[in-house]
C-alpha cells in the first residue's frame, strides 16, 4: 500500500481573515486535487505561524521549542513537500516567517520540494519571490519549484483567462509542478543527524593552527 503524501502548508499571515492564508489554502487544495487524480492519498497539515509567534520568539532567545512549536517543526521537516506562503513586509518576507525557518535545523529541508508564494498590496513587490524566498530555501538546500505564486490585492478579483497570467492560472501551474514531483518521485530524506560527520567549529579552527 502506498503511503500518503504528506504536505506541510506554512502560512505567515497575521490578520483574520488573511489573504496569505487564503492563498495557502488554494494552493494546498490544488495540489490535493492533482494528487487525488493520480490516485494518491494526501495528508495536509497547516502550520499557522500567527499562533506560534510567542513560541518562536521564546525559542530564539532560549534555544528550546515549546510543544506546539516542536510539533510544527516536526510537521514541516517530516513532510514530503512544503507550501510556504508569507505576506510581504518592507519588500521582503515577514520577520515571523523568517524566524520560523531560523529555528529549523539548516539541513532538515535538504531535498524537499518547496512551493513558494507571497501576498502583498501591490504587484510591484512580486519580485520578492526571486530575491528573498528563493534564496532562503536554496540556502536550506530545498528544491524550490520553478513557479512561485505572488498575489496582489487586485489579483483576488480576477478570473481565469487563457489570455492573461491570472492568479488561478499561476496557482494551477505551481500546484501542477509540486504534484508532478510528489506523485512520481519521493523526495530525498533529510540527513540523520547521527550520520553527519560533524566537527565543532572550534575543533576546525584548532586543526588550522600551525603545529610546533
Amino acid at each position: 500500500m502506498t503511503a500518503p503524501v504528506r504536505i506541510a502548508v506554512v502560512s505567515a499571515g497575521l490578520s483574520q481573515p488573511s489573504s496569505t492564508r487564503l492563498l495557502a489554502d488554494r494552493l494546498a487544495e490544488a495540489v490535493r486535487v492533482g494528487l487525488d487524480e493520480q490516485g494518491r492519498e494526501v495528508e495536509i497539515q497547516l502550520v499557522e505561524l500567527r499562533e506560534l509567534a510567542h513560541a518562536i520568539a521564546d525559542n530564539l532567545v532560549t534555544g528550546f521549542p515549546g510543544s506546539a512549536l516542536r510539533d510544527a517543526v516536526a510537521a514541516v521537516t517530516g513532510a514530503d513537500g512544503i507550501i510556504a506562503v508569507t505576506p510581504v513586509f518592507s519588500a521582503s518576507y515577514s520577520g515571523l516567517f523568517k524566524s520560523f525557518f531560523d529555528v529549523i535545523d539548516n539541513t532538515a529541508l535538504a531535498g524537499k520540494p518547496v512551493l513558494i508564494a507571497a501576498t502583498g498590496g501591490t504587484a510591484r513587490h512580486s519580485l520578492v519571490l526571486d530575491h528573498a524566498l528563493r534564496p532562503l530555501f536554496s540556502y536550506l538546500r530545498a528544491v524550490v519549484l520553478p513557479t512561485g505564486v505572488y498575489a496582489a490585492s487586485e489579483d483576488w478579483g480576477s478570473g481565469d483567462s487563457a489570455l492573461t497570467d491570472s492568479l488561478p492560472g499561476r496557482i494551477s501551474r505551481a500546484a501542477g509542478e509540486l504534484t508532478a514531483l510528489l506523485g512520481h518521485a519521493r523526495p530525498v530524506a533529510p540527513a540523520d543527524e547521527e550520520e553527519l560527520d560533524f566537527l565543532p567549529f572550534d575543533q576546525q579552527l584548532a586543526a588550522l593552527r600551525p603545529q610546533n
